[in-house]
Formats: C-alpha cells, structure tokens, sequence
C-alpha cells in the first residue's frame, strides 16, 4: 500500500495525495482524492474525471461540484461519505505530444487507459465459500471486507499504470455508487450501465439529459465502471442459494464531446451530480425531486453500431449528432484527395450520438456511432471502442 499524504481544510474536505508505486521516469506523480464526510459512513459516493486524461468536461464539473460539497460540508448535510478524483489520471496528464495531450492510451504500452482493472469476482469467489447466509446486508458487508482483502494483497505494481490502476480500484471498491466521468470524441451526453442496474440508474440518464442509454453485463476488457459494479451479479451468479444484492451502481457518464469546456455548462453537470447526491441520500435534501424526462430509451449495447471507415480519405458527414438513422442511410462520405469517394451507410436505426472530431480516416476507424435497439450478429466480445 502507498503512503499517501492527507491534509484537511476549512471546509471539511480533506485532499490525499497518493503517490504511484511506479514512477515514470522523471515523474513525481500521484492520484488526488477529496474526502468529504466521516470515513465508513454510508451510503458512500465516489466520483472520478479525466480517467482517459484528454478527456475534459468531467474534471471541470468535478471542480464546481467541490465548490458544492465544500458549501453542504459548512452547512453540515453530508449524510454519507463522498471521495472525488477530478484528474484520475496523473500519467495520461504528462503525455504532451505534438502540442497535444494524448490521455486515452498509455504511450509506453499502447494499453487504454480504461481497461484491464483487477477482477474481484474471480479474485475472492472461493474465499466466500461458506462465508455468505441468508441476510444480504451481512453479505455485502462480507464481499467488501474479501475486496479490500484481495486489493490490499495484490502483488506490487510493475509499471506506473497498473499502480494507478490499484489506487484507483483501492479508493472506490467498496462505494455504494461510483460515476467514472468521460466525454466521447464528439458526442451528445450517453451513458454506460450494467444491465442489472437498469432502471435504477434511471435518475443519473435523466440528470445529464442521456442522449443514450447503453446496456451490458459484460462489455469486455473490465473497464473501470465494470470492475466495481460487475463482481455483483457475477458473484450472484456464483452463489444463487444466498442473497447478493447488486451493491454498487457504477456507471460511466459521457458527458459530450471531448473540448467542451464551458463554465455554465459545468456548473449544471455538477448540480445534476449534487442532485443524485441528494436522492440518493448522501447529502440531506429533496429526495423525491422530480427528474427530468429521459428523451431516450435504454437499449442494449450489443445494438449499437460503431460505423467503421472501408477506406482512407477525407470524412464529409452527411448527418449531424441527434439526427434520426435509419438503415442504407449514408452516414458520412470517405473521399480520397488521389481518387473515389465511398459512402458510407447505417445498418440500424437508430440515432446518431457520437462522431470523430478528426475528419480523416483509415480502414477500421470508428467514425461514427448509432444506438439502435436491435442486436446486431456484428456486436461480440469486446464491444467498446479501444
């Protein structure tokens, strides 16, 4: 386990600083956490940004949200615990290049930054054996007590990214809610949940006005979402004479396209937050606050389409974000500077919530994405974009 410097302030939040086990060469870094409330009590809210490090919109809703946290800490609300990560990715951070940050893959091994996190299920499945009854709270609080056995007793970290990966699993493993803030290359707010958690993550689409909803158990490559929430039903699925509730709703929050960095509509992301805060009763107030009309369906992942370029060229998008897709509909234009222009088409309906920002392509390049509500044979195994 790291050392981790922790110091308080006035307004209650208390910064900890958790250095890497593993530096890169010539760093210094560390992973930040804002601890706010009484450590253990619950229900227990963690909230991380910036986890794919070029990646901006979350990390400025995290800043108001402190601002936010800090007022309710003053005026004695916070009912619960709450640790905010608002740059989860000190690696990601120095990856200048170019004059470009480039956060959502690490540069020495080609990994994303969101993939590959500890799987707990598999990690502490036998050591529940005989361990679980019939009472699911004293189950959840078994299952956590073996999660933070086995995260204490990983083996040491070999790079700076699988530390990062500890401290970050370390911090959120046993939360009752974990939102992962992230932001799609040019997109409308969507939102990634396990199956099992719908509709009762219904309050957080509705909050950031979910263009999306997209549904699955299992995405593949343990994205950091799926690490905290899936050893829920997986162990459910393990043990099926003993109550397991799904103890933690965990989701990924895409909070629009990549550079929006905007004060007012920060300030409105991180009031959205604070409201689930307070439905959800870690902070005193309004509980049964009407939500705003969710202007989506909840749909399966494995229904959406990543439109992929045939060729090389130059994209012209003959489609904006939000427009209505149905299948044969061309999408976008992939036309070679030297040569033919190929147009490229939807196999779904569906609607049109993501594109890329870089308007060249190359064969295979996700250039688009439509939700659609029809299972496509296509979407196996890994179904997120590496």
């Amino acid at each position: 386990m790291q050392d981790a410097g922790s110091t308080g302030d006035s307004s209650g939040a208390r910064r900890e600083d958790i250095p890497l086990a593993v530096q890169p060469q010539g760093g210094a870094l560390a992973v930040t956490a804002f601890r706010y409330g009484e450590a253990g009590a619950r229900p227990k809210a963690y909230l991380q940004a910036g986890l794919h490090a070029d990646e901006f919109p979350g990390m400025l809703a995290l800043r108001y949200l402190r601002e936010m946290l800090d007022e309710a800490a003053q005026r004695g609300l916070l009912l619960g615990e709450i640790v905010l990560v608002p740059q989860a990715n000190p690696i990601g951070l120095q990856q200048q290049v170019g004059g470009f940050l480039l956060g959502r893959f690490d540069t020495q091994t080609g990994g994303n930054f969101n993939r590959d996190y500890p799987d707990l299920a598999t990690a502490i499945g036998d050591r529940l054996d005989g361990a679980l009854g019939a009472d699911p709270a004293a189950n959840v609080a078994a299952i956590r007590a073996a999660m933070g056995t086995a995260l204490a007793g990983l083996a040491a970290p070999d790079s700076a990214v699988v530390s990062m990966r500890q401290i970050l699993m370390r911090l959120a493993y046993d939360a009752d809610f974990v939102f992962d803030l992230h932001a799609d290359n040019q997109a409308l707010p969507h939102l990634y949940v396990g199956t099992p958690l719908w509709p009762d993550a219904l309050d957080l689409a509705s909050e950031i006005d979910a263009r999306a909803v997209l549904l699955a158990e299992v995405s593949g490559g343990n994205p950091f979402d799926e690490a905290c929430s899936g050893p829920w039903w997986a162990l459910a699925q393990r043990y099926p004479d003993v109550p397991i509730p799904p103890a933690c709703l965990a989701a990924t929050l895409e909070l629009g396209s990549n550079d929006d960095v905007d004060v007012v509509e920060a300030k409105d992301r991180a009031a959205a937050l604070y409201r689930v805060l307070e439905r959800r009763g870690v902070i005193a107030g309004p509980s049964d606050a009407r939500l705003p009309e969710l202007r989506c369906e909840a749909t399966a992942l494995t229904a959406m389409e990543q439109i992929k370029a045939p060729v090389s060229g130059l994209v012209a998008y003959r489609l904006r974000l939000g427009d209505t897709v149905r299948a044969g509909d061309v999408v976008a234009s992939i036309i070679d500077p030297l040569g033919e222009t190929v147009d490229v088409a939807a196999e779904t309906d569906g609607l049109l919530f993501a594109r890329h920002s870089q308007t060249y392509a190359w064969p295979g390049k996700v250039i688009g994405k439509v939700a659609g509500k029809t299972p496509l044979a296509s979407r196996q195994g890994r179904l997120l974009t590496d």
